[in-house]
Formats: structure tokens, C-alpha cells, sequence
């Protein structure tokens, strides 16, 4: 299972969002097809920007708690102070990725970012 997780600021723009999501895909060499969901922090799946580039890729959006992001936050490699004070771990996108794609999954791009997004694509088996 290949999973983008995604951190953006409130009110961000599918386009937006899109956009990391493709910088990733590009950095990693990824096509598009070959991921498997999306996820992000609970208290942002509502936003409309999210739900935009969820249905545009026709990929699930996976909801991560912030308990669930802070459990794997000893494997993340990207820290942004701004970040951490706000939910408590250092990097949304790549914490989700990493929950969403299940317990012995790993980080295959730390976070890219883009002026209002940032997306990370991490790999597993999806339990």
C-alpha cells in the first residue's frame, strides 16, 4: 500500500494540494496510479481542498488522529516547530503516510512542500 500523507493550511485549494502531491510523485517517480490512498490529520478530512484532490484522484482519505501521528513520530525525519506546537509532531504529511499505510510501513519520500501544502509518501502492508 502507497500512501500520500498530506499537511496544508486551512482553507488551502485542490490545486494546491494537488500540487505536492505531484512534486512527491515527481521526486519519487511515481506515476499517480500507483498510489493507493491519501491521509491526513482527523480534524482536516472535512476541508474542502482534501476532498477535491480525493475525488480528482479517486483515492480514499484516510483520517489519522493526532494520539495515532504521535506514535509514529519517532520516524519521521522532517521536524517543523510550527508544526509540532500545533498538533504535537513534527511533520502531518509524513506521520499520516506513515499510519495510513500500517504498522511495518516506511517513509519512501520525507515531506515536500509546496507555498501551502506538503505531502510525504511512505509504503506498507495497510494493517
Amino acid at each position: 500500500m502507497i500512501v500520500a500523507g498530506l499537511g496544508f493550511r486551512r482553507g488551502a485549494s485542490g490545486r494546491e494540494i494537488e500540487a505536492a502531491v505531484d512534486l512527491a510523485l515527481l521526486r519519487l517517480g511515481l506515476a499517480r496510479e500507483k498510489l493507493d490512498a491519501l491521509a491526513t490529520l482527523s480534524g482536516k478530512t472535512g476541508e474542502p481542498g482534501v476532498q477535491e484532490v480525493s475525488r480528482c484522484l479517486a483515492l480514499p482519505l484516510i483520517a489519522c488522529t493526532p494520539e495515532a501521528l504521535r506514535e509514529v513520530e519517532d520516524r519521521i525525519v522532517t521536524v517543523s516547530a510550527r508544526v509540532e506546537a500545533a498538533v504535537g509532531v513534527p511533520s502531518v504529511a509524513e506521520a499520516s503516510a506513515l499510519v495510513a499505510a500500517g504498522a511495518s510501513s516506511t517513509l519512501r519520500l520525507p515531506r515536500v512542500a509546496t507555498a501551502s501544502a506538503t505531502c510525504a509518501i511512505a509504503e506498507g502492508n495497510g494493517s
